[in-house]
């Protein structure tokens, strides 16, 4: 077996202890790029995406690699994920380490309604 990047062990790690804690709870994962970061809401029951946002949209390309471009998806995708029905999450930070714009999204998102 090829070795794996810490980024790729973090990923995996992450991802083993969340399905632990899901319990059919639809699941918020976060991407982040160098300029753009990007969160989806998905029902692994179904294999659905609920509600999408990320600093690609119109009304968020502003401030698109700062930590404020960050909280203004995290606002976005708790309005639009209450807008499907979904109120109660579980975080997926991938490999990204929780600090930052992950952080940032993941803060605005609770402030918004979301639960997790």
């Amino acid at each position: 077996m090829a070795k794996l990047s810490l980024f790729d062990r973090r990923r995996r790690r992450v991802r083993t202890s969340l399905r632990g804690l899901s319990t059919g709870k639809p699941r918020l994962s976060v991407h982040r790029s160098g300029r753009h970061i990007y969160a989806q809401v998905i029902d692994d029951t179904a294999g659905k995406t609920v509600a999408s946002a990320s600093t690609l949209d119109k009304d968020l390309k502003k401030n698109a690699a700062t930590r404020e471009g960050a909280a203004a998806v995290g606002k976005a995708i708790a309005e639009r994920a209450k807008k499907a029905g979904v109120s109660a999450v579980v975080f997926d930070r991938g490999g990204f380490l929780f600090h930052g714009r992950v952080k940032a999204l993941a803060d605005a998102a609770r402030e918004g309604g979301l639960e997790f």
